[in-house]
Formats: C-alpha cells, sequence, structure tokens
C-alpha cells in the first residue's frame, strides 16, 4: 500500500535534511572513521539544496523534477545502506547509516505515484 504523497514528502524533506547535517555531531559520529561524520553532513546540505530546486510544494525553485528527486533519494538510501561496508564502519556509525538508509528506501518505495 503506497500512501506517501508528493505532499507528504516535501513536507519530510527540509527536516531530514537539518536532521542528516546535525545529528552526526550530537551523536558524536566519526569513531570508527571521520568519514561517518562528515558524508551524512554533506548528503544533508545537498538534500537540502535538492529540496530547495524540487517541483513539489515546498520547492523555492522547482527546477528539477520530482522523479529526478526520487531516483537521488533511492540512491542516496543505497549509499547509506552500502557505506558501513566500504568505509569499514562499525558501531553507532554503522546503525546511524543503516538506519537512515533503510528509512529514505522505505519512504521511496512507499511513494504513491500521482496522475
Amino acid at each position: 500500500m503506497r500512501f506517501i504523497t508528493k505532499k507528504i514528502h516535501s513536507y519530510l524533506d527540509y527536516p531530514v535534511a537539518v536532521s542528516l547535517m546535525t545529528l552526526p555531531f550530537l551523536l558524536g559520529l566519526g569513531e570508527s572513521n571521520p568519514i561517518a561524520l562528515y558524508l551524512s553532513v554533506i548528503v544533508g546540505v545537498a538534500a537540502l539544496g535538492l529540496t530547495i530546486l524540487t517541483d513539489h510544494h515546498t520547492g523555492l525553485l522547482p527546477i528539477i523534477s520530482y522523479r529526478l528527486h526520487l531516483l537521488v533519494d533511492g540512491a542516496v538510501a543505497v549509499l547509506f545502506i552500502l557505506a558501513p561496508f566500504i568505509f569499514s564502519f562499525e558501531g553507532l556509525d554503522a546503525y546511524f547509516y543503516w538506519i537512515n538508509g533503510a528509512a529514505v528506501l522505505l519512504v521511496v518505495s512507499l511513494h504513491k505515484k500521482e496522475a
């Protein structure tokens, strides 16, 4: 059952971007590898830019299609799921990326196609 609409997704984007930029510092990520701290922050900044530029309810300069936005979200989810293996993250560093990757993948997979 797909129930996440374009409007719901658009309202989730800003808090997710901010959390990707702030949570790594609050949680003390980077113990197993400093990349664990900075990867999330960089992706958060990029996510904020993507949200601002996406053609949806909260996009400020709607020049990127929502479809492309969803494809980027899916790619980020895969990156986050693979990052602990690629960069040898352990403990909280790994769990942070696996949980966020799974959450984004779930949101993208539950997207309701609109007419």
